[in-house]
């Protein structure tokens, strides 16, 4: 009996596994709601392996879809489908420990350990100012850009009050948590020239994307910008560049194309570039535009957007573009032939380093070695195989079309990939292991041959 308390204790010993653990519980609970019949429209329920994609894509805050949201699900699956939305933007730990606040008004040393986990905090003691200013800020946001949307499509579309309010929620949700979902078949298609609705939903993922410690300290320093931190610095000029950048790649590509931005006016260009290429790459599966129909071109630099992601401890996936920044400044560093890195006069610390590289090179990995059985097991060419595997792995949600028609085993591939996407490839690897191993002593130095 000992020895079963005390492998119960081990396999549960660092915070990650339980993040794995609530993640999964999460994914499980939501793919056996969605799976009752009252979920679907129509008789019967959803099959296992659409309940299972669909909430998986919810929880980890994708939007990649194998059924048509409005038309499969009904009122109640679409409510079940938005509150997993919720928590996994929350992240399971944060919400959990919201939960243990508001009840017992006290934290445990274990329930610091594992928020701290999910919120990326430093201190132990932020981490119950942190979890309770994740949900202000989060419904802050939302239900300003809850309200931004409610009105528009109430006065400027003729909604009913209450459609309008559910429509105005829902993808006020979805963008703050970088979700994608949409309650249109043709996600937002219909409104590519609207600024009333394509905006606020950009801002709220933006603001997603950026990060609760970046929100945070905005808020507190927001007109100090020599005192932000390293972090925050880093994600603001990432973020600046990488909106910048895609706006302009993807509007200069699609500019002629006649099956995206070609038949638009200029005004209406620039404000689909900015909405396709800017700010939903940042891991949000809106589309504005038919993005089937994109040139390849557009793909491969939609591609890189999405694997580089967001930034760190929000509702962005991707590699994060701390993890980016941190790799272009070691690169940078080495070909000056510089002994250390530095960015905004902060000295790098080789851990953050070796982390970085990690990240890259496992999701490197991930991406690469999916994408191969895509093209192994299916006739499906390289470049939308590349684009719906990274749209996964970054929790994007953006799609060629290809997803709902795929076998069901590349549909459980785009499970798996969605699940270690969100957590992260070092978490689920920290998760899967029962405890670090130290080693005691160092081995003879000596240097291969690179390059």
């Amino acid at each position: 009996m000992v020895a079963r308390l005390g492998w119960h204790r081990l396999r549960f010993r660092h915070p990650a596994q339980v993040v794995v653990s609530g993640f999964a519980a999460a994914v499980l609970v939501g793919t056996v709601l969605l799976m009752l019949p009252v979920a679907r429209e129509g008789p019967g329920g959803a099959s296992v392996l659409e309940a299972l994609f669909t909430a998986t894509s919810a929880v980890c805050v994708t939007g990649l879809v194998v059924v048509d949201t409005p038309v499969y699900w009904t009122g109640f699956g679409e409510a079940v489908i938005l509150a997993l939305i919720q928590v996994g933007g929350f992240g399971i730990m944060t919400f959990a420990s919201l939960l243990v606040v508001l009840v017992s008004r006290r934290l445990g040393l274990r329930a610091r350990l594992t928020a701290a986990a999910e919120t990326k905090t430093l201190g132990l003691g932020e981490v119950r100012s942190v979890v309770a200013g994740v949900v202000k800020v989060s419904l802050v946001l939302e239900a300003v850009t809850a309200l931004a949307l409610t009105l528009r499509f109430a006065l400027g579309y003729d909604e009913p009050w209450p459609r309008a309010v559910w429509l105005g929620v829902f993808h006020a949700v979805s963008a703050f948590n970088n979700a994608g979902f949409a309650l249109y078949t043709d996600s937002l298609m219909g409104f590519v020239t609207d600024p009333w609705i394509c905006l606020p939903i950009a801002f709220a993922v933006i603001a997603g994307g950026l990060g609760f410690p970046v929100l945070f300290e905005l808020r507190r320093r927001l007109r100090r910008p020599r005192a932000w931190s390293l972090h925050t610095k880093i994600v603001l000029w990432g973020t600046g560049i990488f909106l910048a950048g895609g706006t302009v790649f993807i509007t200069a590509l699609e500019w002629s194309n006649p099956a995206t931005l070609g038949p638009l006016d200029v005004p209406g260009k620039l404000l689909a570039g900015f909405f396709q290429g800017g700010a939903m790459p940042r891991t949000a599966g809106f589309n504005s535009l038919d993005v089937g129909q994109m040139n390849p071109a557009s793909w491969l630099v939609t591609d890189v957007l999405m694997f580089v992601g967001g930034s760190s401890a929000g509702t962005a996936g991707g590699i994060k573009i701390t993890t980016f920044a941190v790799l272009f400044f070691v690169i940078y560093a080495e070909v000056r032939g510089e002994g250390a890195v530095n960015i905004f006069n902060r000295r790098l610390h080789g851990d953050v380093q070796r982390q970085a590289l990690t990240v890259v090179l496992l999701s490197v990995a991930a991406v690469a070695a999916s994408t191969i059985v895509f093209m192994v097991f299916t006739d499906i060419n390289l470049d939308r195989s590349l684009f719906e595997v990274t749209s996964a792995f970054a929790t994007v949600g953006l799609s060629t079309g290809i997803t709902a028609d795929l076998p069901s085993t590349e549909q459980v591939l785009l499970v798996v990939l969605m699940f270690i996407g969100r957590l992260g490839p070092i978490t689920v690897a920290s998760a899967l292991a029962l405890r670090p191993r130290v080693r005691m002593y160092d081995l003879p130095e000596e240097r291969p041959v690179i390059g």
